[in-house]
């Protein structure tokens, strides 16, 4: 069984500066991309902007219940991202999932094995363990999502 310190670094390795799963990471496949890309739309699927701003949605959700809040996110809003009509707007969503990220992976570093196993909020939800977990296997199948968009976006410039 994992380690705190092994979950913070695969959740590192999957938001922040990893390459050994996907061989790439979220950073990696978002800073080069301009606010028009990630807000372009390909047929029914989701933007790059939405996909991020998902992703971070529950890392922050998450991340209040670290800091000993209420779990208060809610699977139906986890797409209601403002608008993007700017860099700005791009910029400020962008530097809030690299900030959420690092507090998630400092505050799961830090887990003692015990807190690890108990029950994340309610024992419906299964452990802290478990949703950490959830949170990076999730994490993984948006980032393909990305990276195919992104390629379709680009092939189409």
């Amino acid at each position: 069984m994992e380690n705190a310190g092994e979950l913070a670094k695969r959740f590192k390795e999957v938001i922040l500066n990893g390459k050994w799963i996907a061989n790439t990471n979220y950073k990696d496949q978002l800073n080069n991309v301009s606010w028009e890309q990630a807000t372009t739309k390909i047929g029914s699927l989701n933007t790059i902007a939405a996909l991020a701003f998902h992703i971070n949605y529950y890392i922050s959700g998450i991340l209040d219940v670290f800091k000993g809040g209420e779990l208060v996110i809610r699977d139906k809003y986890s797409f209601d991202m403002p608008e993007i009509k700017s860099i700005e707007d791009w910029d400020q969503l962008l530097n809030e999932i690299w900030n959420n990220a690092e507090h998630f992976a400092g505050h799961v570093e830090n887990m003692t094995q015990e807190k690890l196993e108990e029950f994340f909020v309610k024992e419906e939800y299964g452990t802290y363990r478990r949703s950490i977990e959830g949170v990076i296997e999730h994490s993984y199948y948006h980032l393909g999502q990305i990276s195919l968009i992104k390629k379709m976006i680009q092939q189409a410039d």
